[in-house]
């Protein structure tokens, strides 16, 4: 396949590519696939031939799209979407097309400064202080490991990359128990221990209680270890959860510690104003994630994180041999903020759909959701056998079949096998719930409504 194959099998592509989303509708959320039935229908190994790029297309709209999960489906209500606007998907072509690697500002100078403007937009549409700066990431598990990083090496004055963590006291940092599982998987990868995240206990709003907080530190304080850090969410996972950012902030700030706030899907509602109130205090913290590839339209993977000190950050993650230096004047290589070295052209696709869309429109959109998961709350807590576990947060919130875990195990099961709609489960208190999540890019009040005509005829 040469590039001008490319040029008549790419044209061909989009044609495929609008047929794809014009009948999602018509497509099962979820397929009805047994775990293996497709690598049973592929090849062990390798052609040792060329193969003609007509079969191999073939065999990709045959075999494999009628297996997938679709994440671009309207009525997609699981996890949190994984939006794709038309817009995203172009520059995504662009940059596929350049194929740039954008480790460097001289391997890829628009690449850099064009990541330092629209994050810089980004952070003004949130309404965050002007002394945050910015770097994208590919997901907010990598941006929050990239801030537990920096915290182990504050707390260990840079011996944790010198000499390892072996001859310092147990370094440990807070969470509540809201927080999302890439917490867990950061203090793993980061060395310090699953067993030195200390979880705080939540209070009756699912926030993190601060008096907690600050007596855990005090506590790990008076046993010889070394507090590092707190980690706060806007918007937990399973039930939207939210911490008291100013109160939490607070304690940790009396005690010197930094702060990471993980709004990975959240986060994005704060372009409204409205929703604000839901992460006050958020200029204090120093490290903040939100996820334009959730609820902006953006395609994955685009995650930023905010720093109110990004020299830290760099000090902990940068590693330049002399064939990676730029000579002559300063310049941002974002490689320096995060671990990866090799960068993808990320920039491209925030900047042409926020320009694309523009802010108003993108509001409309989340203001949409809000207000529909809202109405289909109401709607499923009129159904007899049912019951809101959690009320709705932003445009997520959780209920369960009042016959106990059982039997909201097995509605689950029915939901997902009927193929209209795709939800998920969680555990809240110790029981089943079944969570809706709404912020399908293309979705409409009819596609989200959808959920309570499959629960009046599945419960």
């Amino acid at each position: 396949m040469d590039h001008d194959d490319l040029r008549n099998w790419s044209k061909r592509a989009a044609d495929w590519a609008h047929g794809y989303h014009a009948g999602l509708r018509d497509r099962p959320v979820r397929p009805r696939v047994a775990p293996g039935s497709v690598a049973t229908r592929l090849p062990a190994q390798a052609p040792e031939d060329p193969e003609p790029i007509e079969r191999i297309f073939t065999d990709f709209e045959t075999l494999l799209v009628p297996a997938m999960t679709h994440w671009q489906h309207p009525r997609f209500f699981a996890y949190f979407p994984a939006n794709a606007a038309p817009a995203s998907m172009l520059a995504e072509q662009l940059a596929n097309a350049i194929a740039a690697q954008c480790m460097l500002w001289q391997t890829s100078p628009a690449a850099t400064e064009l990541e330092a403007v629209a994050t810089g937009w980004m952070r003004r549409a949130l309404g965050l202080p002007e002394r945050f700066s910015a770097t994208i990431h590919d997901s907010a598990t990598v941006a929050t490991l990239s801030a537990v990083i920096t915290m182990r090496e504050a707390a260990s004055a840079g011996q944790g990359n010198a000499n390892g963590l072996f001859s310092l006291p147990r370094l440990r940092l807070y969470a509540s128990e809201q927080t999302h599982s890439s917490v867990d998987k950061a203090v793993r990868v980061a060395g310090l221990g699953q067993a030195n995240l200390v979880r705080i206990p939540t209070d009756a709003t699912l926030a993190m209680a601060h008096g907690e907080l600050d007596s855990a530190i005090r506590a790990d304080l008076a046993a010889g270890h070394r507090p590092a850090g707190v980690i706060l969410a806007v918007g937990g996972t399973s039930v939207g959860a939210c911490d008291r950012l100013r109160a939490a902030i607070g304690v940790a700030k009396s005690h010197g510690l930094p702060v990471h706030v993980d709004a990975a899907w959240a986060g994005s509602a704060m372009i409204c104003p409205e929703f604000r109130a839901l992460w006050e205090g958020v200029e204090e913290a120093d490290s903040v994630v939100v996820n334009p590839h959730k609820w902006l339209g953006v395609q994955f993977d685009c995650s930023i994180q905010f720093l109110t000190n990004p020299a830290q950050q760099i000090r902990s993650l940068s590693l330049k041999p002399a064939y990676l230096a730029t000579a002559g004047a300063a310049t941002t290589d974002y490689s320096d903020w995060t671990l990866p070295l090799g960068r993808r052209f990320r920039a491209l696709k925030l900047w042409m759909t926020l320009r694309a869309y523009g802010l108003q429109e993108l509001r409309r959109r989340i203001r949409n959701h809000v207000a529909w998961a809202s109405q289909l709350a109401e709607a499923v807590a009129t159904h007899p056998r049912l019951l809101i576990t959690t009320p709705p947060v932003l445009s997520l919130f959780t209920f369960a079949h009042r016959e106990g875990d059982t039997a909201t195990d097995a509605l689950l099961g029915r939901i997902n096998d009927d193929g209209r709609v795709y939800l998920t489960p969680s555990r809240h208190f110790g029981k089943s719930v079944i969570r809706v999540q709404v912020g399908q890019f293309d979705c409409t009040r009819d596609d989200v409504m959808m959920v309570a005509r499959v629960l009046r005829e599945l419960a």
